[in-house]
């Protein structure tokens, strides 16, 4: 129950940072706005949104690296209780039944490549050498 309350908080918050992120003015728009292009129509007033929404995506933020953590630390634990990943492979296949494919097994010894001698083809083109 903890890792979903987990997972829906670090959720919110990354869609919440996007947001966020998105919404925020770049260091460039303050050129075009001091010609009377943006502090008539923003909604906190000139100087007020930018304190808000700083503050807001630090806190999104540091709530969003806080999630990452924790959700880290739990799947470190869950994979310390069950073990190492290879033995439980390793048991695995010992559980699985061999089928026979009927297809041969190739040796390494057998699997070089015999040499073919190529014939170059009759033409007029003398052959340099």
């Amino acid at each position: 129950m903890d890792i979903i309350f987990l997972h829906v908080v670090h959720v919110l918050a990354a869609l919440g940072l996007i947001g966020l992120v998105l919404i925020q003015h770049g260091k460039g728009a303050d050129a075009g706005a001091s010609f009377g292009g943006g502090a008539s129509q923003s909604f906190f007033g000139s100087a007020g949104a930018a304190n808000f929404l700083t503050r807001s995506t630090a806190i999104l933020a540091a709530v969003f690296m806080l999630t990452s953590l924790a959700l880290a630390w739990q799947a470190r634990q869950i994979a310390n209780e069950d073990g190492d990943l290879l033995p439980a492979l390793q048991k695995i296949q010992q559980e699985v039944p061999q089928v026979d494919t009927g297809v041969p097994v190739v040796e390494e010894s057998a699997a070089e490549v015999p040499q073919v001698e190529v014939e170059s083809p009759a033409s007029d083109v003398p052959v340099v050498e």
